[in-house]
């Protein structure tokens, strides 16, 4: 019996340091039960901290529209704190709505300086549109492990972005789902903008991560460094 017990512990324990190297972020399969608050969203007092407000600093240099949204209690973990909403990056993006400051900064900075002018130079095409999966979702991580159980998907906390397609003046659009086995210009144009969007993002996870990620890109500044 102590033999068994003394197997058991030692395979399980690639399972257990996966666990805790890979914490913190979406990177399983399964979405982990969160409940928001029924009655909604409580309006906290709105103090930006000094990292906000530089970030507010950074987007106006840069010529970022956007507007500043309350802080929010939604209950079940999920909070929007320091978040923004962006209306005008140079390129026209779908479906964004509440993501943290510092995640709008690091996404603007990859669209204009590495998803553009990628597409410029490896596709011969202006980047017209960026179509994402959107941003602030109250969910639970992606994963139905005893690991992820209750934690907060960093789409629970505004601080990651989904994109799927990415739209040429020539009339083509480039997507996750298509493009990343699709012809060697496409293949070679994602994998280049996933190792820009790696220089910027914490954590950004594609098709070559797992089947969940088989459409889109999932970018975030939550836990700890992983791209893939």
């Amino acid at each position: 019996m102590r033999t068994r017990t003394c197997i058991s512990a030692i395979l399980a324990l690639p399972l257990l340091l996966s666990g805790c190297l890979f914490g913190g972020s979406d990177r399983d399969e399964r979405p982990a039960r969160v409940t928001p608050r029924a009655s909604g969203p409580v309006s906290l007092p709105s103090r930006p901290s000094a990292e906000t407000r530089q970030c507010y600093a950074d987007l106006g240099r840069d010529r970022i529209e956007y507007r500043t949204l309350p802080d929010r209690d939604y209950g079940g973990g999920c909070l929007v704190i320091g978040a923004v909403q962006l209306l005008d990056i140079g390129v026209p993006v779908a479906n964004l709505k509440s993501m943290r400051c510092p995640l709008a900064r690091a996404f603007t900075g990859w669209v204009r300086g590495g998803v553009a002018p990628a597409a410029l130079q490896m596709l011969g095409s202006e980047l017209v549109r960026v179509e994402s999966m959107g941003t602030y979702s109250c969910r639970g991580i992606v994963g139905g492990g005893a690991g992820s159980a209750g934690r907060i998907s960093q789409h629970g906390l505004a601080n990651a972005v989904d994109v799927a397609v990415f739209v040429l003046r020539d009339g083509r659009r480039v997507s996750i789902e298509d493009g990343w086995n699709g012809s060697p210009q496409e293949r070679a144009f994602l994998r280049t903008i996933r190792a820009s969007a790696c220089k910027r993002f914490t954590t950004v996870l594609s098709p070559d991560y797992n089947s969940a990620h088989y459409n889109h890109l999932h970018l975030d500044l939550g836990g700890k460094a992983f791209c893939r």
